[in-house]
């Protein structure tokens, strides 16, 4: 995306480049700004530049409160008033975009060329709760799951992890999960996160390590080294979706899927 100031620095590349042209609406990231229209007209005078693309980007799409949806319908006039004079300058060839996943369930009858969902393509929201005027049911489309590295037991009053961050008050039975914030999983989660085993509910205990976290499973029988351990996704009669994960961490869950590593295994599924 460019904005006027970054045109004049793509000219000198000597070669056509395609671009999109961002309009700042609002959110003042990037962009030139909407009422700069003589700006925004004059970049397609670069003749290095072919500009297939004119676009915005909605700030509170995914607010539900008056002054939200009033602050979002304006960012969507003024992209259209900017799209209109343009087209009345004898400006056209180029497609247009302003929707985000939320700006496209919550604002569904905004009509634009194209749209760039996100978390949405995950079959998720960003956080528990959220709702949306389109009323789509999300199915979620990623699980991340890990194996049980080891099981044993801790006597009352031994410690476990970095830090002896963690004591068991009494005999427990605890296991060593081959993931961790190396993985992408949030060292905010230590003694706070869960995960499923066994369809059975498993607290994180401790500290979390670089590729190793710690669960008490002193109340799921049968627990082994090997056995699959879910931190998103379902386990039995049981489901951890990726916008809780993200809010027993205190973050969202674009955090959280944009930041799971490559050293994770993909496996797609049909």
């Amino acid at each position: 995306m460019i904005d006027f100031a970054y045109a004049k620095q793509l000219q000198s590349c000597g070669r056509v480049l395609k671009v999109h042209v961002g309009v700042d609406t609002g959110m003042h990231r990037l962009g030139e700004r909407c009422e700069n229209i003589g700006k925004i007209c004059r970049i397609w005078q670069f003749g290095c530049l072919k500009v297939t693309g004119v676009f915005s980007h909605l700030c509170v799409s995914d607010g539900v409160s008056d002054e939200e949806k009033v602050f979002t319908r304006r960012q969507i006039a003024d992209f259209r008033s900017v799209i209109r004079q343009l087209k009345e300058k004898g400006i056209t060839g180029f497609k247009t975009h302003i929707q985000g996943s939320y700006g496209i369930l919550n604002y569904p009858d905004l009509r634009c060329d194209y749209a760039r969902p996100g978390i949405a393509l995950y079959g998720a929201l960003s956080s528990p709760g959220d709702k949306t005027a389109a009323g789509i049911c999300l199915k979620p489309v990623l699980s991340l799951k890990a194996r049980i590295a080891c099981v044993r037991r801790l006597h009352a009053g031994e410690s476990a992890g970095y830090g002896r961050a963690y004591t068991a008050g009494r005999e427990r039975k605890i296991a060593a999960v081959s993931i961790g914030y190396a993985d992408g999983v949030p060292r905010e989660l230590s003694d706070r996160g869960k995960v499923l085993v066994n369809g059975c509910s498993a607290p994180m205990i401790g500290r979390i390590c670089m590729d190793q976290l710690l669960i008490d499973v002193s109340e799921i029988p049968g627990v082994l080294p090997g056995d699959e351990a879910v931190l998103i996704g379902k386990c039995g009669n049981m489901q951890i979706t990726a916008d809780e994960f993200a809010d027993m961490a205190g973050t969202i869950s674009n955090e959280i899927l944009s930041r799971l590593g490559s050293r994770l295994e993909r496996i797609s599924v049909p």
